[in-house]
């Protein structure tokens, strides 16, 4: 089964892909070895593609902007696979997945290939297993994989790590809206892309780009090879948008011809190893018959405050450790 399902991710079968991303991002325990099966078979394909990351409040135009942008490269004659991570509730853990919707074009183009994903409650606004989705579309072929978020929490850093250019997105406002962006965020982008720069908001948005550009300057790079930079873009009118994609090659030569792409690439590679190292063991410890038989006690003296939880924590791993 999995040699088949390779072997049509491999030969760009859009059901293939479809079906072995939804197996990657399976939480059922007996899909684990078939999923790494699957990306093992798959892994020499992966890397040829350009890994882009789009970022931003809710509202900023993510979706619009990668739609306009989708289909101009797609008009270019290269292909474009979007893994579109959505809020998931916490509730209930439905997920609106409306970007299939909003990029309504884009979908239907026969070099493209839309995935919402719900984020559900990963750490991160980035869907469990969204890397293995980015390798299993570089093995299907795809020219560009973009990666857009939640847009909220910890979710700039979550897709910074598995990317080659990241692309904050920011609305016209500047001045003192320009005191509630985080530094660090600021600090991961490699692209900040002020948009809806039309209409009536047009000044704003030349005066926000101002007020970033002067802001970043103050900031260490990210990359010796390459300067953080501001532009301006409306996906209402094209206006810019074309420079944006133009920036990000642009980057990318910066980093290959710098020799970064590679270590970038290998950094986020061992990271995501021992991210998913910690996963597993989160999820073999509360599994754990022994964790389980103490897990109720130390629970107890932790809420009733006659253990620290550091003290609990340390109870439950020794619990664990005998019974490995």
């Amino acid at each position: 089964m999995i040699g088949g399902l390779a072997e049509g991710v491999l030969a760009g079968d859009r059901r293939s892909l479809a079906r072995a991303i939804t197996l990657v991002e399976s939480s059922r325990a007996d899909h684990d070895s078939e999923a790494g099966a699957l990306l093992e078979a798959v892994m020499p394909a992966t890397g040829r593609a350009v890994r882009v990351g789009i970022t931003g409040a809710p509202g900023v135009g993510k979706s619009t902007l990668l739609e306009v942008l989708g289909s101009r490269l797609v008009e270019r004659g290269l292909s474009v696979a979007v893994l579109a991570v959505d809020p998931s509730s916490s509730l209930s853990g439905g997920s609106i997945l409306g970007d299939k919707t909003r990029m309504g074009d884009l979908a239907r183009a026969p070099r493209a290939f839309i995935r919402p994903t719900p984020a559900g409650r990963a750490h991160g606004g980035v869907a469990h297993g969204t890397r293995d989705a980015l390798l299993l579309c570089e093995a299907a072929g795809f020219d560009v994989v973009a990666v857009e978020t939640v847009g909220v929490g910890q979710s700039e850093v979550a897709v910074a790590a598995m990317v080659d250019t990241f692309v904050l997105l920011l609305a016209p406002g500047g001045g003192d809206e320009l005191q509630g962006i985080k530094r660090g965020v600021m600090e991961l982008a490699d692209l900040v892309v002020v948009t809806k720069a039309d209409g009536d908001l047009a000044g704003a948005a030349r005066h926000a780009a101002a007020d970033y550009a002067h802001a970043l300057g103050l900031l260490r790079p990210r990359s010796s090879a390459w300067k953080l930079r501001v532009q301006l873009c409306s996906a209402v009118t094209g206006e810019g948008v074309d420079e944006v994609w133009a920036a990000v090659e642009e980057h990318r030569r910066a980093l290959v011809e710098a020799g970064e792409l590679e270590r970038l690439r290998a950094g986020q590679a061992q990271e995501a190893l021992w991210a998913d190292v910690q996963d597993r063991l989160g999820a073999a410890l509360r599994s754990d018959p022994a964790v389980a038989a103490a897990a109720p006690d130390v629970e107890r003296s932790v809420l009733s405050g006659e253990l620290a939880p550091s003290a609990g924590a340390a109870r439950i791993l020794a619990a664990f450790r005998r019974g490995a």
